[in-house]
């Protein structure tokens, strides 16, 4: 489990594809020694598990293994050599829950429509796949790209939020642009909460 509170911005170094698998590797500011192999860490919101450990000149660098069903349902398609991801290490016990529960489980993809910048922050509009739209709720959380964010307005399946500066500067927020696509996981209360309602409907 996760916050989608973002601890760092990883930088792919390598992409090599075996049949349906794809790996990667990836620097970071984690302390090497730290990362053991079979951890989880979040890669723009997806979860990845370590498969191996090693070092990229000042940094810790870390391999993940990506199969056919995370490269068809998620941006991790189009990470190229260079490419920038929000990272996040899983909650352990006792840590502060500062986000709101991200599983790491990426249910498609969102288009962002447009950005407006103002006094430091910005506003994106957003397009939720549509059988994802039902779970966007204003004032409700959603996470995008492992970040852990506020809904502000919903519009059928365009919804909004706002970046402040902070966010902004430590994630890879800072180079989004209107056309990115990004990772969308829904609230996991707004899903079992329709679960409910759906299997009431079904049972009157």
């Amino acid at each position: 489990m996760f916050t989608g509170l973002i601890s760092d911005v990883g930088e792919v170094l390598r992409v090599k594809d075996e049949g349906p698998l794809r790996h990667l590797r990836v620097a970071c500011g984690y302390e090497a020694s730290s990362i053991g192999v079979g951890a989880s860490i979040a890669h723009a919101g997806v979860c990845l598990t370590v498969v191996a450990v090693g070092r990229a000149g000042n940094r810790a660098a870390i391999d993940v293994d990506l199969g056919a069903e995370t490269l068809a349902l998620t941006t991790a398609k189009t990470w190229t050599e260079g490419a920038k991801l929000n990272l996040e290490r899983p909650l352990r016990l006792g840590d502060e829950l500062g986000g709101h529960m991200v599983s790491g489980h990426v249910d498609g993809v969102a288009e962002i429509l447009s950005r407006e910048d103002f006094a430091g922050m910005a506003e994106f509009k957003i397009r939720a796949p549509a059988a994802l739209a039902k779970f966007v709720a204003q004032k409700g959380s959603v996470a995008l790209d492992g970040s852990s964010l506020t809904v502000n307005s919903v519009e059928g399946d365009v919804f909004s939020v706002l970046l402040i500066p902070h966010t902004l500067a430590v994630t890879t927020w800072g180079e989004r642009r209107a056309g990115d696509l990004v990772n969308i996981e829904v609230d996991q209360m707004a899903r079992y909460a329709a679960r409910l309602i759906g299997a009431r409907e079904g049972s009157a």
